[in-house]
């Protein structure tokens, strides 16, 4: 429902995770094992946003993150950009964390700047 209320042009992968693609990107394609520099801003469905790096964005390795994580940034090439809809499943699912309540849908704006 929130990609039809927000005319996004969305992916669907078959997980349940859905990727728009604003810009591709024309550096390294990172796999689900990588190490990568990400600016995001993640929200909620209604708007609340609940969790934003700065512009330089945060280094990580993608195993340490949530599954909708490890599958949605390997779509981006560096300089990509785009929005990751993580259904609660490859997200936090029904645990409550850190101002998300359980079973959310994540939606996160991201841009990839680095694969390291």
């Amino acid at each position: 429902q929130y990609i039809a209320d927000n005319n996004l042009t969305a992916i669907a992968t078959g997980t349940g995770l859905y990727y728009v693609i604003d810009a591709p990107g024309n550096g390294i394609q990172p796999n689900s094992q990588s190490t990568v520099t990400v600016a995001y801003k993640g929200y909620l469905t209604n708007g609340s946003v609940f969790d934003e790096s700065t512009i330089a964005g945060i280094s990580f390795s993608l195993t340490s993150v949530i599954r909708g994580w490890q599958e949605g940034i390997p779509y981006f090439k560096e300089g990509g950009s785009g929005i990751l809809l993580i259904p609660s499943a490859l997200g936090y699912g029904g645990q409550a964390t850190s101002g998300i309540p359980a079973n959310s849908v994540l939606v996160f704006e991201v841009e990839l700047i680095d694969v390291l």
